[in-house]
């Protein structure tokens, strides 16, 4: 008997760590606050399309690989190919790997609120001609709530150094900042919309109407089962002259 009730409760201590439905960091500019369960692997990925001043991208693929290694820990890895397009002019590589932490801080199920810390460090990595040729640390504090069983909200503050690789000078440091506001259609359908943007605080050669930019994009996710789910994203520049749309699928292994 008493064999026979550790097994149900080993059983009820794996159902509970392996059940909850996948979150992603896609489609939208705001990473989520949670972090994936330790000893699973969630891999994120999709194609982005995007014209910026006259330049067109094609992110295909962009993944994101991320490791439960600790409860409140997660590694992440994220690579991407692009193919870029300017004056008929074609360039394509992969651009620099980005590798990096998510620890979350916080977990209140009564509140309800998650804050969590994200660091990732830029390798001037990729292909001739793709490359920054800078190192960068990309930080972020995510932070979410849930108002109502159907909206919730979550917003993220950043602050990124970039340094050139060969000099190691300080080429420009960012201020980030997104908000998303979600709802939930039904169990498997979610919609959002995002205002997100940059202070760009160092760089003495660019020109001051460039130094902030501001954008907005929106989309909808859709949950296969609780290990996959796709989506569809597309936004704009506010005050800049860009424009994207993505479409992506998402999965985890348990």
């Amino acid at each position: 008997m008493n064999k026979f009730k550790i097994v149900i409760l080993c059983l009820i201590a794996i159902t509970n760590c392996i059940g909850q439905n996948i979150i992603t960091d896609r489609p939208d500019q705001t990473e989520s606050s949670s972090v994936i369960n330790c000893g699973a692997i969630q891999v994120e990925s999709g194609i982005l399309i995007s014209e910026d001043n006259n330049i067109n991208h094609l992110y295909g693929p962009s993944t994101l690989f991320r490791i439960g290694i600790l409860k409140n820990l997660e590694l992440r890895l994220l690579s991407q190919y692009e193919y870029q397009t300017d004056n008929n002019s074609l360039s394509k590589g992969f651009n620099d790997i980005e590798l990096g932490v998510k620890i979350q801080l916080l977990n209140n199920e009564i509140k309800p609120v998650e804050i969590a810390f994200l660091s990732h460090l830029i390798i001037p990595s990729g292909s001739m001609g793709m490359s920054e040729h800078q190192i960068g640390i990309v930080n972020k504090l995510c932070i979410s709530h849930r108002s109502t069983n159907k909206l919730s909200f979550a917003y993220n503050l950043g602050y990124n150094v970039f340094h050139n690789s060969d000099t190691l000078d300080n080429s420009n440091n960012q201020l980030t900042y997104s908000f998303v506001s979600a709802f939930e259609i039904n169990n498997k359908v979610n919609i959002y919309i995002e205002p997100y943007g940059e202070i760009i605080t160092k760089k003495p050669t660019i020109n001051q109407d460039q130094a902030i930019t501001s954008n907005i994009n929106a989309g909808v996710t859709y949950l296969v089962n609780k290990n996959l789910q796709l989506d569809y994203s597309f936004g704009t520049g506010l005050d800049n002259q860009s424009n994207f749309m993505s479409i992506g699928c998402s999965i985890k292994f348990e």
